[in-house]
């Protein structure tokens, strides 16, 4: 089994204990929980809204590191703060895919940080 380790796109792994992104045998992507920090800025958006746009954006940046697309992505879970805000994440989270739109399991969770409100992780085959 070949293994790339794509990194560098998106903000550091907390702790530096992970990769972003891992491409199996070059047709399958694995891309690591990702959270809502601007990797140019440093800042995290305000608003589940804002924030789930950013990580939709971290996760493209590390998709097309790796050579795949958002159109590549067959599974994803969401990790929500609040699961009072799936229909503000849903309406963004969808507005990045067309055509059949991959599977999701998406659940309320502690995360992280005090301002994370949206994590996403993504498995991607070509």
């Amino acid at each position: 089994m070949k293994r790339q380790v794509i990194t560098k796109q998106a903000p550091e792994p907390l702790a530096g204990a992970y990769s972003q992104g891992l491409v199996v045998d070059e047709k399958r992507m694995y891309v690591a929980g990702q959270g809502p920090m601007n990797v140019k800025s440093g800042l995290t958006p305000q608003g589940v809204s804002e924030q789930t746009t950013q990580v939709m954006e971290n996760i493209k940046a590390i998709l097309e590191a790796g050579d795949f697309s958002l159109a590549d992505v067959v599974k994803s879970t969401v990790h929500l703060a609040d699961i009072g805000d799936f229909g503000e994440f849903n309406k963004v989270y969808t507005s990045y895919f067309n055509g059949v739109l991959p599977v999701r399991t998406t659940v309320q969770s502690v995360l992280p940080k005090i301002d994370m409100l949206v994590e996403i992780d993504v498995i991607a085959e070509k």
